[in-house]
């Protein structure tokens, strides 16, 4: 199978590095807006067969275009390659959360009569509230608490001093939809939660800055007609960008796999 990833930061150049191993999977093209120095030594470190270039051209045609740059790579790729009937695995799922944007979506892999696969990332139990969700959900309540620092470059720095936060301070309460609006780069979690359950205006957000924690933790709570579950996930940082969990990463490596397994789970 020959994919295109598209970004080669933090996340992308860990897939890469990730996936240089497997011989079901070749990197075929990396797309990035600027091909500094650092990108294309990456690239020729764990792909070295990839072309580096702004854009799929009309004659490129990967199996799998596989998103790892952020919310503007939608737009800009991931609804171009569907329109062409090619499928593609995303990992910004905040990106959803603008307006009509998951209709978009949907309408450009309907168009070119494909599948758009939006990717667990950093919480577990997606499988199971999406199945939940086809009896019947009342509640989803998702609480996310990082760093301090971790929000920083996000609105939470107008609520506080972040660097010399003592207790936990709530820096957001309130839908997913406005979460994923105010907190584009950290709400992916809760965008996806709300997609596999209630939607985005339903599902109820609660962001916490914790000097007490030192990782990213995930807690869900939901209820309905399959009963009750909990959920608390204690991530890892993704070291070379704190606002990402570890998890992340591997959740992209993990879904590029199955497409290329004979058995997939």
């Amino acid at each position: 199978m020959k994919i295109a990833v598209i970004g080669c930061g933090a996340i992308g150049a860990s897939v890469l590095e990730l996936l240089s191993g497997h011989a079901g999977v070749q990197v075929g093209w990396v797309l990035v807006s600027s091909a500094t120095e650092a990108v294309q030594a990456t690239v020729a470190r764990h792909a070295p067969q990839a072309r580096v270039q702004a854009v799929l051209a009309a004659d490129d045609r990967p199996d799998l275009i596989v998103e790892c740059a952020g919310h503007a790579a939608i737009e800009q790729h991931v609804l171009p390659a569907l329109r062409r009937g090619i499928p593609a695995i995303v990992a910004s799922i905040g990106a959803l959360g603008a307006p009509g944007m998951a209709g978009h979506v949907q309408a450009a892999a309907e168009a070119g009569g494909t599948q758009v696969q939006l990717l667990s990332g950093a919480i577990g139990g997606v499988d199971a509230l999406a199945a939940a969700r086809i009896g019947g959900l009342d509640e989803v309540v998702y609480t996310g608490r990082k760093p301090p620092l971790a929000w920083s470059g996000t609105p939470a720095e107008q609520l506080c001093d972040l660097a010399s936060l003592k207790e936990a301070l709530c820096i957001f309460d309130g839908s997913a939809r406005e979460a994923a609006r105010r907190y584009p780069k950290n709400a992916n979690v809760a965008a996806t939660l709300s997609l596999a359950g209630l939607g985005l205006d339903r599902t109820r957000v609660r962001l916490f800055a914790d000097p007490a924690v030192d990782e990213n933790v995930h807690h869900v709570a939901a209820s309905g007609a399959f009963g009750a579950m909990e959920l608390t996930m204690r991530g890892k940082p993704l070291a070379a960008n704190p606002k990402t969990s570890a998890l992340t990463v591997y959740s992209v490596v993990r879904a590029v796999l199955n497409q290329a397994a004979p058995v997939a789970i």
